[in-house]
């Protein structure tokens, strides 16, 4: 039965594009488009009126054993995942359980932020939308992962916002992290359990997951891959832990597609409910503005762009746009949806870093909402090159080499909403010593260093911190300032025991 389903899916979608005049040509164009930009794979599906019109693999999923991408081959998703997450808190608040406008530490007793400021004025809802003020603080569980995330909570009091609260938008993975939490905290289950019990499950979507460690128990995953010196180059996978509710999701173009047309319909599909439609409305609303400038000249139908709940907004070329892209080491991907079109496409790729999935979804969208082309060649082609273990080791800069020896700056440092680490001198080389990483001190100039990866890492952790260390009063080594957010953050160096 299922191999019969299988092939009447294939027989549709092949007929559909036959007989579609818009698609005609399309994927000789992709995979026109996948070459130019040294691409390795690609799936992409498209939904209009409720129907699957199309949905192909392109390229390798795997480019050693040239094993081709297919409809069904798992991605990770990246930061696609954070409409999944806002979604458990609009389902949540459709039940009764909490308000979106409710503050987080009614739900997480351990949280409270940087100032009463922030405390009196950040809800669930400015987690959502960007807006609580956080800004960039990944370095606080990348570097130093904690047990839980719920274990990262007493953490926040100590992290200097970027921003003032509901003042303007500024893009948080820890606003999500915390949203996540405040899911596991009222439902009592993981942010695991309930992406897979009241979305996967629901939807069918047999084939999506929540970690690398799950989607690699697969047959038909994609490995990652990113360009070094003119060459594709295989990367290491991003596994999240502690951020999963703010990008860990792994899915499939086949599986996208069902998610897609629940938005498509106002969170009702076949009858069965799994969205409230007041949420799903104000989930693609404006909430926040991202760019508020007149449009380019060079395309002026393309303006306003602004975030709702976990997805972004803009006026596209007379049309109401919504998407979210995502970024992880080897893989980026991006979902688009034209609600009153009732269009939905979905595109995957396993290369790091990349526009192609923002060139794919405007061809498609220009085919099939029959717009002004922006032809692909008009987008940069150049794949920026991934990040490489450097081989050479830099001495020190003799003309403006450090104040003390290198011995002085061993110990430990330690900053409340982070962790500690240890810098450790090794034959006459500092080295710091992260809970799960090592990284190099490369001297640049007096006690100024810059961290240096010392083996392979997940592209999206890109190590290149700058270490400025500090004296106190006597002259003694008392601490090092590293550029983790907006402002250095300064971690102290703690009495030997």
């Amino acid at each position: 039965m299922r191999i019969t389903i299988c092939l009447l899916l294939l027989a549709n979608l092949a007929f559909a594009q036959k007989n579609d005049i818009r698609l005609k040509g399309m994927d000789a164009e992709i995979d026109h488009i996948l070459k130019a930009y040294n691409a390795v794979g690609m799936s992409v599906a498209v939904v209009e009126n409720n129907k699957v019109i199309h949905m192909q693999g392109f390229g390798y999923r795997d480019a050693e054993h040239q094993l081709p991408v297919t409809p069904n081959t798992i991605f990770p998703i990246g930061s696609i995942t954070k409409s999944f997450t806002a979604s458990l808190l609009g389902m949540l608040e459709g039940q009764g359980q909490l308000s979106l406008k409710d503050k987080p530490s009614q739900y997480i007793p351990a949280l409270k932020f940087y100032s009463n400021e922030m405390d009196n004025h950040i809800a669930i809802d400015n987690l959502l939308s960007h807006t609580t003020g956080i800004g960039n603080a990944d370095g606080s569980y990348i570097l130093f992962p904690a047990e839980s995330r719920l274990a990262l909570m007493p953490r926040l009091q100590y992290l200097q916002p970027d921003g003032t609260p509901k003042d303007r938008w500024i893009y948080s993975n820890m606003g999500y992290i915390i949203a996540g939490t405040i899911a596991e905290q009222v439902s009592k289950q993981s942010w695991e359990q309930n992406i897979e019990q009241k979305i996967f499950t629901p939807l069918g979507m047999s084939s999506s997951g929540t970690s690398i460690a799950a989607m690699s128990k697969s047959a038909d995953y994609a490995f990652g891959y990113g360009m070094s010196n003119g060459k594709v180059e295989k990367v290491l996978f991003e596994e999240q832990e502690n951020a999963r509710p703010a990008g860990a999701i792994t899915s499939t173009a086949s599986d996208m597609v069902k998610r897609l047309n629940i938005w498509l319909n106002n969170g009702s599909i076949d009858g069965k409910t799994i969205l409230p439609e007041a949420y799903v409305q104000e989930a693609i609303s404006f909430k926040a503005i991202d760019n508020g400038h007149p449009p380019d000249a060079s395309e002026p139908g393309v303006y306003l762009f602004g975030y709702g709940y976990g997805w972004r907004v803009n006026s596209y070329k007379g049309h109401y746009k919504v998407q979210h892209g995502g970024n992880v080491s080897g893989f980026s991907s991006q979902v688009v949806m034209y609600p009153t079109d009732k269009l939905g496409v979905v595109v995957l790729t396993n290369q790091t870093n990349s526009i192609l999935p923002y060139v794919i979804t405007d061809l498609v969208a220009s085919r099939m909402l029959k717009l002004p082309r922006t032809e692909w060649n008009k987008y940069p082609v150049k794949v920026s090159d991934i990040n490489v273990v450097s081989k050479e080791i830099k001495g020190i800069d003799t003309e403006k080499k450090p104040t003390h020896v290198l011995a002085d700056y061993s110990g430990k440092y330690a900053n409340p909403g982070y962790g500690t680490f240890e810098i450790v001198n090794e034959a006459n080389a500092l080295y710091a010593v992260f809970p799960k990483h090592k990284l190099r001190l490369e001297h640049q100039h007096y006690d100024v260093f810059v961290l240096k990866a010392t083996e392979e890492i997940p592209q999206n952790m890109n190590p290149e911190f700058c270490m400025n260390f500090s004296v106190n009063d006597d002259g003694d080594v008392a601490g090092v300032s590293i550029n983790l957010q907006q402002e250095p953050v300064k971690f102290l160096k703690q009495e030997k025991e």
